[in-house]
């Protein structure tokens, strides 16, 4: 496992941990609210460990080791971030690998990049969550406010959800047109995932101008998928996009 070190983007210190290695090149990208050291990113960083592989994951700014205050993040500020440290750490090609937000996030790199993205691993992928993902009365709840606070189903302390980062993401919604990304894309969802309806998948399985797009609905599965069962069906996943790399 890379040591913690740390990128200034714009003044705001980013965590990150690089695994040196052969290309392709894997990139993870927590979802909201989430770190670099959850079950997933850990167990892909096993494997290209495993594979001698290059590997990134960081954490967005005020989140998990990286600067800042949460309340002042953004899903434009997030990209930049991850788009930075894409640049400035990593070598062609890579595979985008999402978590949930995180997925949102790969699409946008993707479309920055296409150039230098071999392919896209979205897991539960979340793009424009910000508007099928609140009700009209948050939405107006967060135009009044400011900010809402929503249980969190992984923790004690509330999910908080600020109008900046709502209005960013509402400015980067993708769902509504063709999204132009043309690099392989395989796409992992649980079948009882009630944070990201399965709906979510086959529209951005829909709206993806690339020819060669795999969809794997796992039964039973839910938002996480981090049992044992799933990892493994997600390490398959990026195993595959791997030969033709070989």
């Amino acid at each position: 496992m890379g040591e913690i070190q740390h990128l200034d983007v714009g003044g705001r210190s980013i965590a990150y941990r690089l695994r040196r290695g052969n290309v392709p090149t894997l990139v993870f990208l927590p979802g909201y609210a989430s770190d670099m050291e959850g079950t997933k990113a850990v167990a892909l960083d096993r494997f290209a460990e495993e594979r001698g592989l290059t590997m990134l994951r960081l954490d967005y700014s005020g989140t998990g080791s990286s600067g800042g205050p949460f309340d002042e993040g953004t899903l434009s500020r997030w990209v930049e971030e991850a788009l930075a440290a894409v640049d400035r750490l990593t070598s062609d090609p890579l595979i985008l690998i999402g978590s949930s937000m995180g997925g949102w996030i790969a699409l946008h790199l993707a479309l920055s990049c296409p150039e230098r993205v071999a392919a896209v691993v979205g897991i539960a992928a979340a793009p424009d969550f910000t508007d099928w993902g609140f009700s009209d009365e948050q939405k107006a709840s967060l135009k009044r406010d400011g900010r809402i606070e929503e249980p969190n189903p992984y923790g004690p302390e509330p999910q908080c959800f600020t109008r900046p980062f709502w209005e960013s993401g509402q400015d980067m919604l993708l769902l509504e047109t063709e999204i132009a990304i043309d690099a392989p894309v395989r796409l992992l969802h649980g079948e009882v995932d009630h944070e990201v309806p399965v709906d979510i998948a086959l529209r951005l399985m829909r709206q993806l101008r690339s020819s060669d797009v795999q969809l794997n609905v796992i039964k039973g599965g839910g938002h996480r998928l981090s049992e044992p069962h799933e990892i493994a069906a997600i390490l398959h996943t990026v195993e595959n996009l791997l030969e033709p790399q070989a």
